[in-house]
Formats: C-alpha cells, sequence, structure tokens
C-alpha cells in the first residue's frame, strides 16, 4: 500500500508500474473526477491525428471565432 509523504509525493508500486510500463523519469497526467484520482502516462504522439476528422469553418472570420470561444 501506498502513502503519501508530508510533501503530497507517493510512491507508487513497482509491480504496478510495469503493469501499465511506466519507468523511472517518464512524465505522466493526473486527473480528478467524481473522487477519484487517475495516473496516465504520456504516450508521445498519442493524440496525434485526433482532430484530422474536424472541418473548419472559412467563412467565419479570426475575431468571430474569438468572439465565439470567449463566449
Amino acid at each position: 500500500m501506498s502513502k503519501v509523504s508530508s510533501k503530497r509525493q507517493i510512491t507508487l508500486p513497482v509491480e504496478q508500474c510495469r503493469q501499465v510500463g511506466i519507468e523511472p523519469g517518464d512524465d505522466v497526467r493526473v486527473f480528478v473526477a467524481d473522487g477519484h484520482i487517475t495516473i496516465v502516462k504520456k504516450t508521445p504522439g498519442a493524440a496525434r491525428g485526433i482532430l484530422k476528422q474536424v472541418k473548419g469553418k472559412t467563412s467565419i472570420s479570426e475575431q468571430e471565432s474569438r468572439q465565439s470561444a470567449l463566449g
């Protein structure tokens, strides 16, 4: 079982790290949702191509786009 240090650090069990491929020095992302913490190893290129299906509206100016994004 892991404990939280006074600096809020957590040591991950070696076997669990091996199971998910986390090595010393790897970057991870930490998410909080519904009272649970999830740790995910960052994988280079994981999001590559994720927006290739999205088509922009060329009829909207940059100013209109900014206004829309700002609400």
